[in-house]
């Protein structure tokens, strides 16, 4: 059985620029996002990491967009990106993870960023027991921290934007 996990972030810009950001390359906003300049190498893995016991756990991974719609009405203003991750490397070991981002306005300047994702443990009986003790957890924390980057990352990209359109974005 597939376990699911949820969380949401928020954007201090309008729901407008957010989308423009995501819609002209949702790929690159998460890479950028999950890895510095530096980090990256010219890599196409984005970089997940959380902390356990102290520990920095972190592992790269490819994501591949899938979808990307959005609804406008008077009623309803709605981005959704479909998305999956799995590990770059000894892919069978680690979850496979099936998400959905979707982007709404709160406010004219205040957007909102809804994950809703699910994955399912490998290993069979094992990955389950694994699963059961730690990786759930473990699972948990990459999504909050990634969700948190890409935020983070959209924050500071858009408001440099905002204060001078002629500097270029980086990390």
């Amino acid at each position: 059985m597939p376990k699911p996990i949820r969380c949401y972030d928020y954007v201090n810009q309008s729901y407008d620029k957010v989308c423009d950001a995501l819609r002209s390359n949702s790929n690159a906003v998460f890479h950028a996002a999950t890895m510095s300049a530096e980090a990256r190498g010219g890599e196409v893995a984005a970089g997940l990491h959380v902390k356990i016991a102290g520990f920095d756990v972190s592992k790269d991974v490819e994501i591949l967009v899938k979808y990307c719609s959005e609804i406008e009405s008077k009623s309803i203003n709605k981005m959704t990106i479909e998305f999956v991750w799995k590990a770059a490397e000894a892919s069978g070991l680690f979850p496979v993870m099936t998400a959905q981002l979707d982007i709404y306005p709160i406010t004219k300047t205040e957007t909102q960023l809804d994950f809703h994702g699910q994955y399912e443990p490998p290993l069979g009986v094992m990955g389950k027991a694994i699963d059961a003790v730690l990786g759930h957890r473990i699972a948990e924390a990459s999504v909050h921290q990634f969700l948190n980057e890409v935020a983070a990352y959209l924050r500071k990209s858009l408001t440099v934007l905002q204060d001078d359109p002629s500097v270029p974005v980086s990390d």
